[in-house]
């Protein structure tokens, strides 16, 4: 059984692996009553932010076997989730990102190196 951070850890280098911007890890433990961990970054276009996805879920699936509970979003609405329960991954385009704010919303998680 894999741990949440080290999900959430494998989920932020996959979409490095495609050039996400600004990749950030938030521990939402104890402060979050439905998941471990936020994984935030971003993407320049559409394209980018589909491969983003694709990596995480491809990266995940072949290392831990495990599949999204749910997903969300679509590249053209510019915010695409992929929800593992104990890790949330927002991919958002850069624009998006800074008007949903939600390093800000959640600024009271921990950063995870």
């Amino acid at each position: 059984m894999i741990d949440s951070e080290t999900l959430a850890r494998a989920c932020a280098a996959a979409a490095e692996d495609k050039k996400a911007e600004n990749p950030i890890v938030l521990d939402m433990q104890g402060i979050s009553n439905f998941t471990d961990y936020f994984v935030i970054c971003s993407g320049n276009s559409e394209p980018q932010l589909k491969a983003i996805a694709s990596a995480v879920r491809e990266q995940v699936r072949e290392k831990f076997d495990r599949r999204p509970k749910s997903e969300d979003g679509y590249p053209a609405s510019q915010w695409v989730i992929l929800d593992y329960g104990d890790v949330i991954v927002h991919l958002f385009h850069t624009e998006k990102r800074e008007v949903y704010g939600l390093e800000n919303l959640w600024s009271d998680a921990r950063r995870v190196e």
